[in-house]
C-alpha cells in the first residue's frame, strides 16, 4: 500500500521536533499545567484554616516572678496595677529548649523569686515560657511565700479528647495535634514537656487540661502510648485561675477507636 507521507519521528538532535508532534506536546503540556493549577487551588480553598497561636520565635523577654515547681514548672508573675476580678497572678507553665521540659532547670528554686530569658508561646487563654538564654537565676537565696493556689475542685468528669504536647499545640507547630503530629508529641512529652488534654465541644471550641495523677504528680511516661489517640479519661478537675488540671490514672484511659 502506497504512503503519501512518511509518519512524523522525534530525533534528539535535531532542533526542532516535528511540527505535527510539537503541536500534540504542547497541548499535553497546556492541559497538565492546567489540572495542576485548579488542583492547586481547590486544595487551597478545602484546607482547613491554622489556628491563630503563637510562637514568638527569635523575640527574647526577661520575666521575673514566683517559681512552682509542682507538678510542672510554672512562673507566677505579680499583675501590675488594678486587677479587678482577674487573679493577682499571672500563670506561665515553663519549657526548656528543644523538646525537653524546664523541671531540672527549675530543680530547687520552689517558691523562690526568679528571673529567665525566654519566648511567648500562647494559644487563645493558655500562655507558656519557652526558656531560650542560660539558665533560671534566683533573685535571693530567701524563699517566698506563695500565692494561695490551691485551686479549686471542680468535681469528677468523663472526658473525650486527644493529648498533646503542650508547646507544640500552644504555637510552636502548627497543626501541633493528630496523627501526624504524634511521633514529635511523644518526643517533647517524653522529655518532660507538659502533657495537655484537649478536649472540644460540638461547636468546635476547646478546653486544655493538664494531665497529672490522682496524686496530682507528673506522668508523662504512663501516658505516652495513648498520644494522639482519641480517648476517653475520668478524672477530678481542678482549676487554677486560667488553669485546668485533670487528675487521673492513666491505667484507666480508654481508647475511642
Amino acid at each position: 500500500m502506497p504512503q503519501n507521507k512518511l509518519d512524523e519521528f522525534y530525533i534528539g538532535y535535531l532542533p526542532a521536533a516535528p511540527a505535527g508532534l510539537g503541536k500534540m506536546v504542547r497541548k499535553v503540556i497546556i492541559l497538565l499545567l492546567s489540572v495542576a493549577t485548579a488542583a492547586a487551588v481547590i486544595l487551597v480553598f478545602n484546607q482547613k484554616p491554622f489556628y491563630p497561636s503563637v510562637y514568638e520565635f527569635g523575640k527574647t523577654r526577661t520575666f521575673e516572678g514566683v517559681l512552682q515547681e509542682q507538678p510542672y514548672p510554672t512562673l507566677l508573675v505579680a499583675r501590675s496595677g488594678e486587677v479587678g476580678t482577674l487573679p493577682n497572678y499571672s500563670q506561665y507553665l515553663l519549657v526548656g529548649d528543644g523538646k525537653f521540659g524546664a523541671a531540672e532547670l527549675a530543680r530547687g528554686l520552689d517558691g523562690k523569686r526568679v528571673r529567665l530569658n525566654g519566648a511567648l508561646i500562647y494559644r487563645h487563654d493558655q500562655t507558656m515560657i519557652k526558656i531560650t538564654e542560660g539558665a533560671i537565676t534566683a533573685l535571693d537565696d530567701r524563699s517566698t511565700t506563695l500565692p494561695n493556689n490551691s485551686g479549686k475542685n471542680l468535681g469528677t468528669f468523663q472526658l473525650s479528647g486527644e493529648i498533646v504536647d503542650s508547646q507544640c499545640y500552644l504555637g510552636v507547630m502548627n497543626p501541633g495535634e493528630s496523627k501526624p503530629h504524634k511521633e514529635c508529641a511523644v518526643r517533647c512529652i517524653s522529655g518532660g514537656v507538659p502533657p495537655i488534654f484537649v478536649v472540644k465541644n460540638f461547636a468546635g471550641a476547646a478546653n486544655y487540661l493538664v494531665l497529672v495523677s490522682e496524686e496530682g504528680k507528673t506522668i508523662n511516661q504512663e501516658l505516652l502510648p495513648f498520644v494522639a489517640d482519641p480517648i476517653q479519661i475520668s478524672g477530678q478537675v481542678v482549676q487554677y485561675d486560667n488553669v485546668l488540671v485533670l487528675q487521673a490514672d492513666p491505667k484507666n484511659y480508654n481508647r475511642l477507636n
